[in-house]
């Protein structure tokens, strides 16, 4: 293993834990099933949010992303981040206007309730499938490319605790976009570059084969 490759995967390994701990002790010792805020009411606030991402948070458009089944936490942040602006690592003039009048209270039950949903299943481009695997489960030695598996989970479900996101059933479109975003920096809300610098190290193939493949993730 790459020295490269190891500082990752060890990176990784402290998020995880760091995450469990801080978790544990502001639940009491318990991982709750609703983190951060009410279901019910943010399903009454999420018609705005229906008119790109669907009622159920299955867009039907692969450049907005699915957001059902996400990590309650993550979408928060997220959501945060796009209020923030080039602030916030994530500038975007559309959801920088939808999130502009959203108080925490709203981010939170809005990221409880998509949270909740189930997402529906995509597909893998079967010519990118071996590609894709290689990369996803592997990374690339060579590069420095560390496996995706080691933060986001084998089957693509991502990292409670630590807070990365889900990748299973996500629009191939829509990672892709976002993989290419952080190799050139127009993305920077991941925790200290590490999404930037393993996408720096990417190339437009091996992006695409990933993108693909986390798509038909189940």
């Amino acid at each position: 293993m790459s020295v490269q490759l190891l500082r990752w995967v060890l990176f990784a390994l402290f998020l995880a834990g760091l995450g469990a701990v801080n978790a544990l002790a502001e639940e009491g010792g318990e991982f709750p099933v609703c983190l951060l805020g009410d279901p019910a009411v943010g399903e009454e606030k999420s018609q705005v949010c229906a008119a790109c991402h669907e009622k159920d948070g299955n867009s039907l458009v692969p450049v907005w992303p699915k957001i059902a089944g996400q990590l309650e936490r993550y979408l928060a942040k997220e959501l945060k981040a796009y209020r923030s602006g080039e602030k916030g690592g994530r500038p975007d003039p559309t959801m920088a206007g939808m999130t502009q009048s959203l108080t925490d209270r709203d981010i939170a039950d809005l990221a409880a309730y998509f949270a909740k949903q189930s997402m529906k299943p995509g597909a893998a481009q079967q010519p990118l499938v071996a590609l894709g695997e290689r990369i996803y489960r592997g990374g690339n030695l060579a590069s420095g490319v560390p496996a995706c598996a080691s933060c986001h989970g084998v089957t693509g479900q991502g990292n409670l605790p630590a807070n990365f996101p889900r990748l299973s059933g996500q629009f191939a479109e829509y990672t892709s976009d976002q993989l290419k975003k952080f190799r050139s920096g127009t993305r920077s809300d991941d925790v200290n570059g590490i999404m930037r610098d393993i996408a720096k190290r990417m190339t437009d193939e091996e992006i695409q084969a990933v993108s693909s493949y986390v798509s038909g993730l189940h």
